[in-house]
């Protein structure tokens, strides 16, 4: 079976794994799975959210939509945290709009028994504010990262981040997918592969991305990416939780 017909185990959202056994196993006997498709759309923006999303295969971007129909991811999600902190956040609705990146595979819980599981004021409410805090630099450091760094930087940044949500060494992404969630150009994303990959960093064939030098893919980078991983580490880590 593919990796979107076949369930993985829950707990490989780090999320889930963290919460304390008891707690887990209430969250773990409501869930639902459900295969994310590649372009799927988890939530649109303004639009009242049915359920928080454990991402376990699949990597979902947090875009912001302009009027016109331009955008720019805002944030990434896999296997380290959820899709949906509005509902707990009390805002049940966010200007952003929530895209399948990778397709694979999760599991949702619906609105109301995570609020259900959220107000009872356990270690899972705990763990689901530690997280947002952590989601937050994400997003505030991206913001940095897009107006002041070189796009060779942010596509390192990007392709680190993304593979630290998912397992393997691998990403199926058009180039014309990256430049849509980095907000620029397809040939600037062109380029800036073509250089890595001459630098023996990555291989890139045909929409598929394969990270060779991780190290140096790392050096490459800017600050932006060893930042936000401090905060996920610093959050999240001690409590059994956050990307490797």
């Amino acid at each position: 079976m593919s990796i979107l017909q076949e369930p993985c185990d829950p707990l490989t959202n780090h999320v889930l794994a963290a919460l304390p056994h008891g707690e887990r196993e209430r969250w773990v006997d409501q869930l639902e799975y459900i295969p994310l498709q590649l372009g799927q759309v988890l939530y649109e923006s303004g639009r009242l959210q049915t359920h928080m999303y454990f991402p376990t295969t699949a990597i979902v971007s947090l875009l912001y939509v302009m009027e016109d129909g331009a955008s720019a991811e805002i944030a990434v999600v896999g296997c380290e945290g959820v899709v949906g902190v509005a509902l707990f956040m009390g805002g049940e609705t966010t200007p952003s709009r929530a895209v399948v990146q990778s397709a694979g595979g999760g599991y949702r819980l619906r609105a109301a028994a995570l609020k259900t599981e959220f107000n009872r004021y356990g270690e899972g409410m705990h763990l689901l504010l530690r997280y947002t805090q952590a989601l937050l630099t994400q997003m505030a450091q991206t913001a940095v990262c897009n107006r002041h760094h070189l796009l060779e930087q942010q596509l390192c940044r990007w392709l680190l981040l993304s593979l630290d949500r998912i397992p393997g060494d691998e990403l199926v992404m058009t180039q014309e997918l990256i430049a849509n969630m980095l907000g620029v150009r397809r040939e600037g994303v062109t380029e800036a592969a073509l250089k890595l990959q001459r630098q023996g960093l990555i291989e890139y064939a045909r929409g598929h991305i394969k990270v060779i030098d991780r190290p140096g893919l790392e050096s490459r980078s800017c600050e932006c990416y060893a930042v936000v991983k401090r905060e996920y580490d610093r959050l999240l880590a001690p409590h059994g939780v956050g990307p490797p």
